[in-house]
């Protein structure tokens, strides 16, 4: 399968079963997915793996985050959940420049991750940004998280959610002409 065709075929699965990739198999995929364009070479992400029961560990951190009593059962929703912490560095580079490279690896490897056969969804949340979430993911002042990706077997007979055409002609424009001076 070409790139084109992979990125083309990718849907998000917010169903999975409980088979997930090794972590073997995970750091293999990480390593391709760190080649994202990165202004300094800066690295200004980190990926934290969570299974078992570091899942029950955020559950209890995302509760307590919303003020719930009982843990979020979110988080056990797949064996494997990856945090995406975007990971500042005093430079030259803007700290919107350095989120971006962290959500370029964290959409890259949600692709590899596909196209090796896993099902993945990329979860988001006002909880992201709590300081009770990010205590339980060891996050520094210089840390955001911005979301997990949730990783699992693609159920058999089930298919991912539908996703609508991309209309790129809407969406590709050209730079505008100056106007003539009078």
């Amino acid at each position: 399968m070409s790139v084109l065709d992979a990125v083309r075929s990718r849907q998000s699965w917010s169903k999975v079963t409980d088979d997930a990739p090794s972590r073997e198999e995970l750091l293999t995929l990480v390593s391709a997915a760190g080649r994202v364009a990165d202004h300094s070479s800066l690295r200004p992400w980190r990926l934290i793996e969570l299974r078992g029961g570091d899942r029950e560990a955020l559950a209890a951190a995302i509760a307590k985050a919303e003020g719930d009593t009982s843990p979020s059962s979110k988080p056990l929703r797949a064996p494997l959940l990856i945090a995406v912490v975007a990971s500042y560095r005093k430079s030259k580079v803007p700290r919107w420049e350095q989120e971006a490279v962290a959500s370029g690896v964290a959409h890259t490897l949600s692709l590899l991750l596909d196209d090796a056969g896993w099902g993945v969804f990329w979860r988001t949340g006002h909880y992201t940004r709590s300081k009770a979430v990010a205590k339980a993911h060891g996050l520094t002042k210089d840390e955001e998280l911005l979301g997990w990706l949730y990783v699992g077997g693609k159920p058999a007979g089930k298919k991912a959610g539908r996703r609508k055409p991309v209309d790129a002609r809407r969406l590709v424009t050209r730079m505008p002409k100056k106007a003539k001076k009078k």
